[in-house]
């Protein structure tokens, strides 16, 4: 029972009731409007703080409010119960938001009428229309943005003098005056308003107001420069850059840029050089480099040139490594990170700077590797020994590939495939853009094995090189293999969809395969890539042509001519279209328009003279089977023809003297003496009995060479082959009698075995009747005092006995 008493302290014995009497100062209320600091605290902010020394005790005995005390903060408290009021208000219902006092009272209504507001909503307006044509400017409507732009400056003028009514000038907004003078002069420099752009400028260059309105001469130089005016392009650079302090370093090297860009197109290349070689010196980037390497090269010094390409190689390019890209660890949150930042806006911009500087570099290299050295291949190595020195390793590989394909346009294959078969062993990428080029050469060269090979090797080394792929297709497309070449041409495009020569390619194998609906539809896509693309246009009115829709092929030969409108082949296949269609006027026009172009095409001029002597115009069928005669002077059918022009045409002396010149040319042809001895008959000349004589032997040397080939090929039962005799006639002679008397109608039909030269024998039959190359001739008026049968015609006529020698 002992534990649970509790005896008192000793002390507590002397007085329990101690303590209650005990003052302190820190509560006297008497003497607080005395006390200085109490009433600074009052009127100023730091009544509200929080006492941080003094520890104060409330009436109770506890710590008060936020005092610390044990190491332990009491926990704040209101000063006031909520919802309770002073002594006064007591009873009254409990409203903490002050509800009972009924609605606010409305806001103030501004007035609008006054000058302040007016001003105030135009500077609105006129900021409003600044924007409006900044947006349409950045998406492309130009027209928009520079109306926009001159609305705005029209009301900003209404601002100023509303504004100097109100106040004084110096109250004017001077921003808003320097954007919209600033947006204008812009705009109209976007839309090619030149003037007006350089008017705009030069009233805030001109105003001291503006400050750094100097600065605006860089694009009053740019506008010179636009205009081909360099030299006072040149002059705003520079009196820019004498207005840009010395502390903008980077804004004065871009000027110094256009300087020397000015001075290139200018053509002063050595202040050019001055500017630039600056640059190199303050702050190199590509840009300037390359400038500099093309100003070398316009003056020709080679030391220089190597220099400036050094200086090219060695710029920075301030991109982080490749490594940095690559995961290290297997710690899934530094993957996450990584592959976030692979691919982001950054990462692009590096790339974008490295593709710079490669074609930079690449670009320069070839311009100065042919004049360098005494001979490009020197040129090339030195180079590519310089790159492969460098960060630009992988450059090599291509100015080598480069070198070969210099070689090519120089027409040296051999050294070009030499250099190419060097990539055999270097690493897959490299070795697949050799191989592909050396498949390319061997095919041009038609060594499609070879081309094979080379094609594989591409393949194997890079699968998803759609260049080999192409190259495979169209060696097996050369061996006759189409299905398996549109393969190669399909997984050429499942790797590349733009591979331009994989669709055309795949859509000729579909061609050849007659499937002309796959190959229409591969040709319109690459219609839709290559717009204007004349092959490709040619494909397709050819294969509307061979799916029998002959409207289609002529309006798709219409756009071609329209690209094209030259080409020969092209208007000579639309007269031919129209003449299939029977109009035959507009297959004259693209017919003589394809011969205007090319007059040494046989089939247009064939039509030409054809269509004359339908129109029974001989006189000028004449200048076209005179050219044939000339394109082909083996062929005796075009002499022929010009003969009978003359004679259809009345002028019976030269059609004869030009039979005695094809006589002269072409002894044994039949035709020429059967012609001869019927205007000679005609004309009553002695030398009728001469050219009778001649075709009467002629005649029988050929019935005996038969008979020797009809009993040789008796006796030999046939196993030998036909032999050519000694005498025989021209080429123009193999006609069947079943086509005697055959006549021409609106198209000239040409010869048998006209695109034979003119040989002294032959072996097949001989038929001695008279078939005109022209039709028939137009009956002529009736002036001789014996009429003539009607039925008489030369084709049908036999030679009378008193045409044979005596």
């Amino acid at each position: 029972m002992m534990e649970n008493v509790h005896l008192a302290p000793e002390t507590d014995e002397d007085d329990l009731y101690s303590g209650y009497n005990d003052y302190n100062p820190t509560y006297d209320t008497e003497e607080l409007e005395n006390d200085t600091a109490f009433q600074q605290a009052v009127r100023t902010s730091h009544g509200r703080r929080l006492p941080s020394k003094t520890s104060l005790a409330s009436s109770m005995g506890r710590p008060m409010t936020g005092v610390i005390q044990d190491g332990v903060t009491r926990p704040l408290t209101a000063v006031r119960a909520a919802g309770f009021t002073k002594a006064a208000f007591r009873g009254s219902a409990f409203d903490p938001l002050g509800q009972s006092r009924g609605p606010a009272p409305p806001l103030e209504t501004k007035n609008e009428d006054s000058p302040e507001e007016k001003i105030r909503q135009l500077e609105k307006k006129v900021n409003e229309l600044v924007e409006e044509s900044c947006i349409a400017n950045s998406c492309g409507d130009l027209k928009l943005a520079l109306e926009k732009a001159k609305d705005a400056g029209r009301m900003e003028r209404v601002l100023v003098r509303q504004r100097e009514q109100v106040t004084t000038p110096e109250n004017i907004n001077l921003d808003l005056t320097y954007s919209v003078l600033f947006n204008l002069a812009s705009q109209y420099s976007a839309n090619d308003m030149y003037a007006e752009a350089l008017n705009t400028y030069q009233v805030i260059v001109k105003n001291k107001i503006f400050s750094n309105a100097g600065r605006l001469k860089v694009n009053m130089g740019n506008i010179y420069l636009k205009q081909r005016n360099y030299s006072k392009a040149i002059k705003f650079y520079r009196m820019a850059l004498d207005q840009i302090p010395s502390v903008h370093k980077e804004m004065r090297i871009k000027i110094m840029q256009n300087i020397g860009v000015a001075f290139i197109k200018a053509g002063q290349y050595s202040d050019a050089i001055n500017s630039f070689e600056h640059i190199m010196s303050m702050a190199p980037n590509m840009k300037a480099g390359f400038n500099l390497i093309l100003s070398y090269f316009a003056v020709g010094d080679r030391e220089k040139m190597k220099k400036a390409l050094q200086k090219l190689i060695a710029v920075p390019l301030e991109i982080d490594d490749d490594d940095k890209y690559i995961s290290p660890s297997d710690d899934t949150h530094t993957n996450l990170v990584i592959e976030a930042i692979k691919n982001d806006h950054l990462r692009q911009m590096e790339r974008e700077r490295k593709a710079m500087a490669e074609k930079y570099i690449m670009t320069a290299a070839k311009l100065i590797a042919p004049v360098i050295e005494s001979s490009f291949a020197v040129g090339y190595d030195w180079c590519v020994e310089v790159v492969k020195a460098s960060q630009y390793v992988e450059l090599a590989n291509d100015l080598e590939i480069n070198k070969a394909i210099t070689y090519l346009r120089q027409k040296d294959f051999n050294e070009a495939v030499e250099t190419l078969k060097m990539f055999e062993k270097k690493d897959s990428r490299v070795k697949s853009a050799a191989a592909t080029n050396l498949s390319s050469l061997y095919y041009l060269k038609n060594e499609f094995a070879q081309a094979s090979n080379y094609a594989d090797l591409a393949v194997n080394s890079d699968r998803y090189n759609p260049s080999a792929l192409t190259n495979k297709g169209n060696t097996v497309f050369a061996n006759g293999d189409y299905e398996k070449a549109a393969e190669f041409y399909k997984e050429a495009l499942r790797n590349d969809s733009s591979c331009t020569e994989a669709l055309y390619n795949i859509g000729l194998t579909y061609k050849k395969l007659n499937r002309l609906d796959e190959a229409l539809d591969c040709f319109l896509k690459l219609h839709a890539i290559l717009r204007n693309s004349a092959q490709v246009l040619f494909q397709i009115a050819n294969i509307y042509e061979l799916m029998e829709d002959p409207n289609q092929a002529i309006e798709w030969l219409m756009q071609l001519i329209s690209v094209v409108p030259s080409d020969s082949q092209a208007l000579s296949k639309l007269g031919e279209l129209y003449d299939s269609e029977g109009d035959k006027s507009q297959a004259f026009q693209y017919y003589y328009e394809s011969y205007r172009y090319f007059p040494s095409n046989i089939d247009v001029i064939e039509w030409l003279g054809a269509y004359y002597i339908d129109t029974q115009f001989c006189e000028k069928a004449i200048q076209y089977f005179e050219r044939a005669s000339l394109i082909q002077p083996t062929q005796v059918k075009w002499q022929l023809m010009v003969a009978s022009c003359f004679r259809r045409s009345g002028n019976y002396q030269k059609a004869l003297d030009t039979y005695k010149d094809i006589h002269r040319k072409f002894p044994e042809n039949v035709e020429c003496l059967r012609f001869l001895v019927r205007l000679c008959t005609d004309m009553g000349l002695k030398e009728v009995q001469e050219y009778a004589t001649k075709l009467k032997r002629l005649e029988k040397m050929k019935e005996i060479r038969e008979q020797r080939i009809k009993s040789g090929r008796d006796g030999s039962g046939g196993s030998r082959s036909k032999r050519e005799g000694s005498a025989g006639h021209d080429s123009g002679q193999n006609c069947s009698a079943s086509s005697k008397g055959e006549r021409l109608s609106a198209k000239l039909r040409a010869l048998p075995g006209t695109n034979e030269p003119y040989e002294s024998s032959s072996n097949k039959e001989i038929d001695a009747s008279y078939v005109d190359p022209l039709g028939p001739q137009t009956e002529r008026p009736k002036t001789a005092a014996k009429k003539r049968a009607e039925e008489e015609d030369f084709a049908d006529e036999d030679l009378g006995d008193y045409l044979l020698p005596e």
